[in-house]
C-alpha cells in the first residue's frame, strides 16, 4: 500500500516487501500493478515470486521508494517534502499528479481484476491452509503445490 503513495519515505532500518507467495496468496492488493512501474518487470518478478524483503537503503537505491533516512530524521525528511510540495501551486500539482497517474490507473484497470480473483483463489488452495495452519502453530510451512 505505501508504494502507491506519491512520495515514499522510509526509516532505514525497515523491511519493505511482497511477502503474499510465502503464505500461499498471488499479490493481488498493488503489488502486480506497482513493482513492476516503479523497478521493472525484472525486479518486480524477483520480488513478488520470491516474497523476499529488503532494507529500505536497498528499496531508495533500486527506486522502490525515494528515500531512506535515519529514524530521528524521518519526521523531518517528511516535513521537508511535504513543504515543498506545498509551495508550488495548489492546481499545477493536483493535475500534474493526474497526468502522472494516467498509466498507473489504467494498469491498475487492467490487472486489478485478475490480481484480485487469482488472490481469492489462492485461499482456496491446500497450499494457503498449510500457510495459516504453520503460521498458527508457529513453524515453517510444508508447501506440496496443491
Amino acid at each position: 500500500m505505501a508504494l502507491l503513495c506519491d512520495v515514499i519515505i522510509a526509516d532505514e532500518s525497515a523491511k519493505i516487501g511482497d511477502p503474499h507467495v510465502k503464505v500461499g496468496l498471488v499479490a493481488g492488493d498493488g503489488g502486480a500493478i506497482i513493482w513492476p512501474q516503479l523497478v521493472g518487470y525484472a525486479r518486480a518478478k524477483e520480488y513478488l515470486l520470491t516474497g523476499d524483503l529488503m532494507g529500505a537503503t536497498t528499496a531508495a537505491e533500486m527506486g522502490l521508494i525515494n528515500y531512506a533516512v535515519p529514524a530521528d530524521q524521518l519526521d523531518t525528511k517528511v516535513d521537508e517534502m511535504a513543504a515543498k510540495i506545498l509551495a508550488n501551486p495548489r492546481w499545477a500539482v493536483r493535475w500534474t499528479k493526474a497526468a502522472i497517474n494516467i498509466p498507473l490507473r489504467e494498469n491498475a484497470n487492467k490487472i486489478s481484476d485478475a490480481a484480485f480473483a487469482y488472490e481469492l483463489l489462492t485461499n482456496l488452495t491446500q497450499d494457503r491452509q498449510e500457510a495459516v495452519a504453520a503460521f498458527a502453530a508457529k513453524r515453517a510451512a510444508q508447501f506440496k503445490g496443491e
